[in-house]
């Protein structure tokens, strides 16, 4: 869990990790409690590293209360939920128009020349976009939880810390740096201060430096499909969460489910070929998928053309992977030319 908090008064921006721990046990160590201004505005972000997550309030009123949502009433989102993000964004904004809020530019990378991507980046979404935290917690061998931070850490040195597999890790923790960009931070009050990243704040810098064209979440995303179909109703209940803008024929000018297959395929791999080498320095975020960012990236956007369902545009996969003896991409060709999505007979 992830929250990003706003003083609307001042404009200020922080962010909480509240610790989750499993029923029945108690905390590896207690955790910090944050002091939050008296007009804050707070929103809370949940990423599940299994496949299906349901909320279920403490008390009858309590999803209510905390305007928390994890899709339609039979429909959930599957790895996410949101907790006051409409109100957040909403104030946010609010906050901007006053100057009270300033987010900084994304700016431009001084290995490629090009503007630093975001999480509306074709250059980096993939099936679902948006979705997860930047949220680390530190495991016990014991199987019990606490916030990670340096005096948690000094006092379990044989804690393992574990984290979200989410598209805002990767970007903050992988393509930025080996892109020598810098995501957009606010002080973490569960580790005294130090700057950290967050899913709302990302979503932030996006709003603030995305160019055309935006990738919002599209209509064919897993997460917001009703029954394998597509849903309006809940692709915005997902965006306004994440302070996206709805579901309307202008935007479906780059993100309806032929336009966001084609803008990924043809950004995406163009974006992968023409800085090989330099994704090919990073780490991979996920090992068993990829063996350096690159062949991660390059694994990830096969998976991503398979689960959008994007053949059905008349669109070719333009990734070919070699992978190893364990299934691991280690190898990638890019097929770069321009596709245009058409919807078959």
């Amino acid at each position: 869990m992830q929250a990003t908090i706003l003083d609307q008064a001042t404009g200020k921006l922080w962010v909480y990790e509240p610790l989750v721990i499993t029923k029945g046990t108690k905390p590896a160590a207690a955790p910090v409690m944050p002091t939050l201004p008296k007009r804050a505005v707070v929103t809370i972000d949940v990423g599940f590293n299994g496949g299906n997550l349901t909320l279920v309030g403490a008390t009858p009123r309590a999803i209510r209360q905390g305007r928390c949502h994890n899709g339609l009433r039979d429909s959930i989102f599957g790895q996410v939920s949101f907790c006051h993000g409409t109100h957040f964004f909403w104030a946010a904004r609010k906050a901007m128009r006053q100057g009270k809020l300033v987010v900084p530019t994304a700016g431009v990378s001084p290995k490629t020349g090009q503007a630093c991507p975001t999480t509306r980046s074709f250059t980096l979404v993939d099936q679902d976009p948006s979705d997860n935290v930047t949220t680390k917690y530190l495991l016990t061998a014991a199987g019990r939880t606490a916030q990670f931070n340096k005096a948690n850490a000094g006092a379990m040195p044989g804690a393992t810390v574990i984290n979200n597999g989410s598209d805002n890790a990767l970007l903050d923790g992988f393509v930025d740096p080996v892109l020598g960009c810098k995501p957009f931070t606010a002080p973490d009050l569960s580790q005294g201060g130090a700057p950290a990243t967050s899913q709302a704040l990302d979503e932030l810098s996006a709003a603030r430096s995305q160019a055309a064209p935006v990738a919002l979440i599209p209509e064919n995303d897993p997460m917001v499909l009703v029954d394998n179909a597509l849903s309006a109703a809940k692709t915005n209940r997902y965006r306004l969460n994440v302070g996206q803008p709805a579901v309307s024929p202008s935007n479906d000018k780059a993100d309806s489910p032929a336009k966001f297959c084609q803008n990924m395929i043809n950004i995406q791999t163009r974006f992968l070929s023409e800085n090989q080498a330099l994704l090919a320095s990073g780490p991979s975020p996920v090992p068993s998928i990829g063996s350096s960012l690159l062949t991660f990236m390059a694994n990830r956007l096969v998976m991503s053309y398979t689960n959008l369902n994007c053949g059905k545009f008349n669109l070719m996969n333009p990734v070919k992977v070699g992978l190893n003896g364990d299934g691991v991409a280690t190898a990638a060709t890019f097929d770069t030319t321009r596709q245009t999505a058409r919807q078959r007979a």
